[in-house]
């Protein structure tokens, strides 16, 4: 009797504490999970990665579990019901930061922006709507939305294709989990029961939403990734190594967003990349070309240029395009796939001038 009430008054001092500092836990443990992922996932193999994203669902879909009980009864499951929040917000934030880490290591922001905003959102918005997460509808539909993203990345790598076909299947193999998931828990739970027809619209929502990104070129071409990319003078593989000459330019310089060329009329312009692809993945790169018309104030397509990436270097595979016709003003390469989704996009200023600055070589291997 005396063990049971000592039990009983440490799971209650643990239940004040949480109360107190709730406030600080759950955004905590989900940024913890947020940062934990961030260097992880930088830094491992990609199977042993996708494993991690495996127990974080496993994690994910018990602590939504624990969320539903209703009766606590038991020193294990009043404990791990009194977790369950935390337990489910570090996992959550876990694949949330997997995603964002990989859509955005695969994408130009400038393109890509509408799904790493909603991914940033659900990551931040913890704080403001802590007490909607914990919502049913709530965290059933960011945990579908986490599934749909997860399974997106994970049949790219499996079945080395950037094609739609296997982007709808993983949409809608994680759409079947997701509903078996539900059907499961709202035989036990009434407040599943009561607002399955809920969940299953706003997955079906969602589902719809993610297509509708992925075919106007708006989610990255996982598990394409730019490792290097940049507009140059002139570009000469020697052996295994490309030789690029580009201005001498300051620090400063290097760290603008926009590089200005200067050329002597007539002159070519390079744009060089270097792009990493899983070992067995081959496909074809596109150098979309563009001149900003002040006139018009639209960018307007001069020329696409592509080349055959072959995957399994860790450095990136490297290319280039060349153009020998660029008038002064703005230009920007977009560096897409065939069908358009964009990696990275170059941006640089063309100056015609009489005398070429000095120019220095950089080696690239």
């Amino acid at each position: 009797m005396q063990d049971r009430i000592k039990k009983l008054f440490r799971y209650e001092k643990l239940k004040r504490l949480y109360v107190k500092y709730e406030r600080v836990l759950l955004p905590g443990t989900l940024l913890f999970g947020v940062a934990v992922d961030f260097v992880t996932f930088r830094s491992i193999q990609i199977q042993t990665a996708f494993l991690i994203l495996a127990v974080h669902i496993l994690v994910v879909g018990i602590a939504i579990t624990l969320l539903h009980i209703a009766n606590r009864s038991g020193k294990i499951i009043s404990y791990l019901c009194l977790l369950a929040p935390l337990i489910f917000q570090f996992s959550l934030g876990a694949l949330l930061s997997a995603s964002l880490i990989f859509y955005w290591f695969s994408g130009s922001f400038s393109v890509s922006w509408p799904i790493l905003i909603i991914i940033a959102f659900l990551m931040l918005s913890n704080e403001v709507f802590r007490s909607y997460y914990l919502k049913p509808i709530v965290h059933m539909s960011v945990f579908y939305f986490v599934l749909f993203s997860v399974f997106s990345v994970i049949f790219s790598y499996v079945f080395n294709s950037l094609g739609p076909f296997f982007f709808v299947a993983a949409g809608l193999m994680s759409l079947g989990f997701f509903l078996l998931y539900v059907t499961a828990l709202s035989k036990f739970f009434d407040s599943v029961r009561q607002i399955g027809k809920s969940i299953a619209s706003s997955a079906l929502l969602i589902f719809v939403l993610m297509n509708g990104l992925y075919f106007f070129n708006l989610i990255p071409p996982i598990p394409l990734s730019i490792r290097e990319a940049g507009v140059y003078h002139n570009i000469v593989r020697s052996g295994g190594e490309y030789q690029l000459k580009d201005e001498e330019r300051s620090f400063i310089e290097r760290l603008l967003p926009v590089q200005t060329v200067h050329i002597n009329n007539g002159d070519r312009v390079f744009v060089f990349t270097s792009i990493f692809a899983p070992a067995e993945l081959n496909t074809t790169i596109v150098h979309n070309w563009q001149f900003y018309d002040e006139q018009k104030r639209k960018w307007i397509d001069k020329d696409r240029l592509s080349f055959l990436v072959n995957g399994g270097r860790e450095a990136g595979y490297r290319g280039y395009s060349m153009k020998k016709t660029v008038t002064d003003g703005m230009w920007r390469v977009d560096v897409e796939t065939k069908r358009g989704q964009v990696l990275g996009r170059v941006r640089f200023r063309i100056e015609t001038v009489a005398e070429l600055p000095d120019l220095i070589e950089i080696l690239s291997d």
